[in-house]
């Protein structure tokens, strides 16, 4: 029997033993918004548990947040699913990605990433907290998927961006008459520092960016993929 309903897999769906550690009996909606990074395979069909109990599709949009989508945690975590109907005999198989919830969070943006290859499950997360407070209007965040130091200057910030961290940019108050402001971005090569990008970008008090840096296969320097939310709380 196939069941679409997933209220169920509260209790019985098989996910890691890190995401079990500590058991939620009435999970509270969580509010997220999602941003697929595959340059390979830029589509996915992916699926979350919705507010009534649902699995509904996490609706991507090309190079750019989703809209805001409810879900109800597992075990105080975000479970993503790799298809719409759940097979109670083999539930472990349609497990896509899970990434933990920071407690007191209640909304959050997702960078959704492949993992290795031949890795299980197929998706990772990397959470950044959507809260007025945690990423405040103005600010930049910038996600370094390269496994070697990485740097940006943006204005008066002079920044470093390590490797499987989150950087916190502050806004850029260092512009011109238009709010534009110098952007580069460097990578380590072995002592010297490298530029890859260099460009100017207009900051303003009402956004936030995401930059992604990571490598593109076949290309011979680091790239940046920026992510501008106009809508932030």
């Amino acid at each position: 029997m196939i069941f679409k309903n997933p209220l169920w897999l509260l209790t019985v769906f098989w996910i890691p033993a890190s995401v079990l550690a500590q058991r939620s009996e009435t999970p509270a909606p969580f509010q997220i918004r999602a941003v697929l990074h595959d340059p390979v395979n830029p589509v996915a069909a992916l699926f979350l548990t919705d507010q009534a109990g649902g699995i509904v599709k996490l609706e991507f949009r090309p190079q750019d947040l989703s809209r805001p989508q409810v879900t109800l945690p597992v075990n105080g975590s975000l479970v993503l699913y790799d298809k719409e109907v759940i097979d109670p005999k083999k539930p472990e198989a349609s497990l896509a990605a899970t990434c933990k919830i920071p407690p007191n969070t209640k909304r959050g943006v997702v960078v959704v990433l492949p993992s290795p290859a031949g890795s299980k499950p197929a998706y990772r997360m990397v959470f950044i907290d959507d809260s007025a407070k945690g990423f405040p209007k103005g600010e930049c965040r910038i996600v370094n998927l390269l496994p070697v130091e990485a740097a940006i200057e943006a204005g008066e910030h002079k920044l470093p961006i390590h490797p499987g961290v989150i950087t916190h940019v502050p806004s850029v108050k260092k512009r011109d008459e238009f709010n534009m402001a110098q952007t580069n971005f460097y990578y380590k090569q072995g002592e010297a520092w490298t530029v890859f990008t260099e460009r100017q970008l207009q900051f303003l008090e009402g956004f936030r960016r995401i930059f992604i840096v990571h490598a593109t296969p076949g290309a011979l320097s680091p790239t940046v993929t920026t992510i501008v939310d106009t809508a932030a709380p």
